[in-house]
């Protein structure tokens, strides 16, 4: 696992230069999150993003986060947040990401308390982010309102999307995430592993170039049909494969990241690849006899990729800093995709 060896050396740097840096007579601490202040630098920091703008004055050291992806980003640049947002679908309540999970212990740092976000983002539990007494929230890839950045606000200072909700591209994430902590070189190292590792991928698969796709989730009477906005598609693009024109062609969501198709324009989605994701194997199995479905011509064809349990769809919806290889995730997905461009 070549990534996850290079990110948790990574972290183990930061460690490094806490060390020197206290055998040379310095001052730095460190902090409750498992960061350390000698490694972040470049103070006060100022993130521009949809919400307004944010001033981080020093290196923080108790760190939250919210929606998805930063509390990864985070791990990957040295710096272990103390609260993070509950996975409560992937998951189950109280339980940790395994990337996640993994990460804190090989790190030997103390798991984080889990914020409870049993509605997807659509509400918040303040009290619990008083509690976690946070000194930065990272929500680049969240869905936070307005109302919910001002309230969140008056807590610590707060890092939403640069554009709307639950767009941002993986990669934006990870490098927001190491600006805001002031590791924007950490960032950048992280990015270039994660870019040399696709890259290998897309020269191991040279069939997925002009090899066209569509990701989609049945909804039973219509299907959720993701958008070139979204994460999990656009890091597929970034191994060869092309969106399908038709994906765009039949978008009603005005620059959202997925729309509904219904079933009697199933025959419209034309793509030579449908990647499919799913709660469950049997969900799964189900996607591929179900009549309505046939009208897919890829689906009728039996070129379908599919993704199935929470925690494996979640592993790829979108990839990040942790799950890019996991060996589950986007290894087996690329796998998926090449078994049947290969038929």
């Amino acid at each position: 696992m070549r990534l996850r060896r290079s990110l948790i050396a990574v972290a183990g740097a930061a460690v490094t230069a806490l060390a020197l840096s206290a055998c040379s007579g310095g001052a730095a601490e460190s902090s409750e999150g498992g960061s350390d202040a000698a490694a972040a630098e470049g103070f006060p920091i100022t993130i521009e993003h949809a919400l307004g703008e944010t001033v981080v004055e020093e290196a923080p050291e108790r760190v939250a986060t919210w929606g998805w992806g930063s509390t990864e980003a985070a791990i990957a640049v040295g710096v272990y947040p103390v609260a993070i947002a509950e996975q409560a679908w992937t998951v189950g309540e109280g339980n940790y990401l395994p990337w996640v999970e993994a990460a804190y212990e090989e790190a030997g740092e103390e798991l984080p308390a889990l914020i409870p976000d049993p509605e997807g983002g659509a509400t918040i539990p303040y009290e619990e982010f008083i509690a976690a007494e946070p000194d930065l929230i990272l929500a680049p890839y969240s869905g936070i309102t307005e109302e919910q950045y001002d309230t969140l606000s008056e807590i610590a200072p707060v890092v939403a999307y640069p554009e709307a909700p639950w767009t941002t591209p993986w990669d934006q994430t990870i490098e927001i995430t190491a600006e805001a902590l002031g590791r924007a070189d950490e960032g950048d190292a992280v990015l270039q592993d994660i870019a040399d590792g696709l890259a290998e991928q897309a020269a191991e698969h040279p069939d997925f170039a002009g090899t066209t796709f569509a990701g989609v989730w049945d909804g039973d009477g219509f299907v959720y049909v993701y958008t070139a906005a979204d994460s999990r598609i656009e890091v597929l693009t970034e191994i060869g494969l092309e969106v399908a024109p038709s994906v765009s062609e039949l978008d009603t969501s005005d620059g959202g990241f997925f729309y509904e198709l219904s079933y009697e324009q199933l025959d419209q989605l034309d793509a030579d690849v449908i990647v499919s994701y799913h709660s469950t194997k049997e969900e799964a199995d189900a996607f591929l006899v179900k009549p309505e479905l046939q009208a897919i011509p890829a689906v009728a064809a039996g070129r379908v990729a599919q993704v199935y349990d929470p925690v494996t769809v979640s592993s790829v919806s979108p990839p990040t800093a942790l799950s890019f290889d996991w060996e589950g995730g986007l290894p087996a997905l690329v796998e998926a995709i090449a078994g049947v461009v290969e038929q």
